[in-house]
């Protein structure tokens, strides 16, 4: 019997594995405001790429109106310290070239456009927002989540070209296809 859990639990890893093991999510505290703060971590096309953030929760708030992100107002997209991007490759984002590095992640709606902004800045508090610091910035696609994200939710989906950034919060999901390399 022992044998039979084993094999099947061996076979399992091999064919689940990989899907399995995409994403590593770490807590790293809670935050002043009681937002926990996490570190999620992937393999992209033989990068480690990992976000730090803090996720608030909606709280009965709808974004936009009660809490941020506010149309045309740079937005810390998450909660407390600001949030990080660490990749030990050089990514692309559109036509924005990231290299190796460690960055703070910003996002912008303006008239129901997202914007990406990668800025060089690094280990400041959320806000205010770090003006002349950026990388550059890109457009993002916005659209319905695929399900309400009560708390701010920040993920990679492996794609055959690349990856795919999405930022869930509310009934929004802003997405950003990216290459590495």
């Amino acid at each position: 019997m022992k044998r039979t859990v084993f094999a099947v639990a061996l076979a399992a890893t091999a064919v689940f594995g990989p899907s399995l093991q995409a994403q590593k999510t770490t807590p790293i505290h809670d935050g002043k405001a009681g937002s926990p703060h996490i570190r999620t971590e992937w393999t992209i096309d033989g990068a480690n790429l990992s976000i730090d953030y803090g996720r608030p929760s909606l709280k009965g708030r709808v974004p936009g109106k009660d809490v941020d992100p506010f149309d045309g107002r740079e937005w810390r997209t998450g909660a407390d310290e600001a949030t990080t991007l660490t990749t030990d490759k050089a990514i692309k984002f559109g036509a924005l070239m990231v290299p190796a590095g460690t960055y703070t992640l910003y996002t912008i709606p303006t008239g129901g456009t997202w914007h990406l902004i990668v800025s060089k800045k690094t280990g400041q508090w959320g806000i205010p927002y770090p003006k002349g610091e950026d990388l550059g910035r890109v457009p993002m696609q916005a659209g319905a989540a695929p399900k309400p994200a009560e708390q701010l939710t920040i993920t990679v989906q492996d794609t055959a070209a690349g990856g795919t950034l999405h930022i869930d919060w509310g009934t929004t999901r802003a997405s950003i296809p990216f290459t590495v390399g």
